[in-house]
C-alpha cells in the first residue's frame, strides 16, 4: 500500500480544480481480459475481453472507483457472458423490482438454443406463466426474446393467443419498466439500461446461448488484435484522471492483475480496497502501477462496508 500512495503522489495527485475538463477528455481508457465483474452481491458477468473506456457521467467529473455512478463503462468491442441465474438476478432485484411491474419471482433456464422463463403475471392477478424463446441482436443493439411458446397457469395458450390476434405485448404493459420493452411476441432487453451502475454504453452484435451462459458480443473485434497489456488475467487503465481512494492518479497508468491467473480475475468494484489490500503494489521507472490483486472469492476475512 506505501507503494500505492507513493505511486500515486510521484504520477500526479492535485486538486479538484484541476479537473475542469470536457467528459470525452476525461474518459480513462480500459482494457480487461478474463474478468469475472460483480455489479451486485448476485449479478455477475464473465469479461471474456473487453476495449473501451470509463466515460464520467458529467463533464466536470472523472471515474472515481468508490463511486460506481461516476461513470459508465463505455464499449468499442467486448464479449462478455451473463449466466441465466444472473439475468434472473437482474429482472428480479433491479429491472422489475417495483411493487406494480408487470412480471414477479421469475426463473430464466436455457434449453438448448433457447431461453425459458417463467414467473406471474403480477398484473394479471400473479397467474403464472412461462415462454420458450429464441434469442438475437436487433439492430439497435439490443437482445430479442422472441416468445416460440407460452403457457399460463400452465396451459398452453400461444395457439388461442394467435387465434384472437393477441400479442406478448397485449399481456405484458412495460411502459413503466426501464430497459425493456414488449413488442408484438417479443421482449427487447436494453442491456445499457437492465444492469446496475456502472452502466454500459455499447452495441450489441452478436447473442447467443452457450450451455447455461448468455454470449454477448459488442462492437466488432479489431482487424489486427492489439498486444495485451499483461499476459495474465488483468484489468488496464490509461490516459486521464483515476480517483480511488483518497487519491487521484494523473496520466493514468494503472494494471489491476490477478494474482492467481489459473482462474478468472474475480473482481467486485464495491469491495476492492478490500482486495487491494490483500495484494501488493510495484511500480514502473515511468510511475506506473501495477497492483496485483487477490480474488473476491478468496478474501479470508469478510469484506468491509463501503462507507
Amino acid at each position: 500500500m506505501p507503494a500505492l500512495v507513493l505511486g500515486c503522489l510521484v504520477a500526479g495527485c492535485h486538486s479538484h480544480a484541476q479537473q475542469d475538463r470536457p467528459a470525452k477528455t476525461n474518459a480513462v481508457r480500459t482494457e480487461m481480459r478474463n474478468v469475472m465483474y460483480h455489479f451486485t452481491d448476485n449479478v455477475t458477468v464473465h469479461i471474456l475481453e473487453l476495449h473501451g473506456a470509463l466515460v464520467p457521467v458529467t463533464q466536470e467529473g472523472l471515474p472515481i472507483f468508490d463511486d460506481s455512478r461516476s461513470f459508465n463503462l463505455a464499449i468499442t468491442f467486448a464479449e462478455i457472458t451473463m449466466s441465466t441465474d444472473s439475468l434472473a438476478n437482474v429482472l428480479n432485484q433491479y429491472v422489475f423490482a417495483a411493487p406494480d411491474a408487470p412480471l414477479k419471482d421469475l426463473a430464466v433456464t436455457a434449453e438448448g438454443i433457447a431461453l425459458k422463463v417463467k414467473g406471474k403475471l403480477h398484473s394479471k392477478g400473479d397467474i403464472s406463466f412461462e415462454t420458450v424463446g429464441t434469442i438475437a441482436a436487433t439492430p439497435e443493439g439490443q437482445i430479442r426474446i422472441h416468445a416460440e411458446k407460452v403457457r399460463a397457469a400452465h396451459l398452453p395458450v400461444k395457439g388461442v393467443m394467435d387465434l384472437l390476434g393477441l400479442k406478448i405485448a397485449d399481456l405484458i404493459n412495460t411502459k413503466k419498466v426501464r430497459g425493456v420493452r414488449s413488442q408484438e411476441n417479443d421482449l427487447i432487453l436494453d442491456p445499457q439500461q437492465i444492469l446496475p451502475p456502472p452502466h454500459i454504453e455499447g452495441r450489441i452484435t452478436a447473442v447467443r446461448i452457450q450451455g447455461n451462459q448468455i454470449v454477448q458480443v459488442y462492437g466488432n473485434k479489431p482487424k489486427s488484435d492489439p498486444t495485451p497489456a499483461f499476459s495474465g488475467n488483468y484489468m488496464a487503465y490509461r490516459g486521464a484522471q483515476l480517483r480511488f481512494g483518497k487519491l487521484t492518479m494523473s496520466d493514468t497508468d494503472m494494471i489491476l492483475i490477478d494474482m492467481d491467473p489459473k482462474d478468472p480475475f474475480d473482481f467486485y468494484l464495491d469491495h476492492y480496497r478490500d482486495q487491494l489490500v490483500a495484494g501488493y503494489t510495484k511500480m514502473t521507472p515511468e510511475f506506473g502501477l501495477r497492483v496485483f490483486m487477490r480474488d473476491f472469492h478468496k478474501l479470508h476475512r469478510a469484506p468491509s462496508t463501503r462507507r
